[in-house]
């Protein structure tokens, strides 16, 4: 094989691995999602607007954790442990 084919050969390798990861990664997208709904459905979190959740989300997910608690005012219940 010249040395172009064995390129090309290594390149379409390359694109079917990079779309099986593309699948995995919608898959195990999916799952999260699934979780995380899981966790807060009953929380009274349902009822707010999906906008408003998400910039909840997005200004949470900016801050580490413990950031987050003292921000909303909750201790954390594992730094007693």
């Amino acid at each position: 094989m010249t040395r172009s084919k064995v390129a090309i050969a290594a390149l379409r390798k390359l694109e079917d691995e990079r779309a099986k990861l593309d699948k995995k990664q919608r898959e195990l997208e999916t799952k999260a999602a699934a979780e995380l709904g899981r966790m807060f459905l009953g929380s009274g979190v349902e009822a707010f607007s999906a906008k408003s959740l998400k910039l909840i989300g997005t200004a949470l997910g900016k801050m580490n954790e413990e950031q987050a608690l003292a921000t909303l005012k909750i201790e954390n219940s594992t730094s007693a442990r």
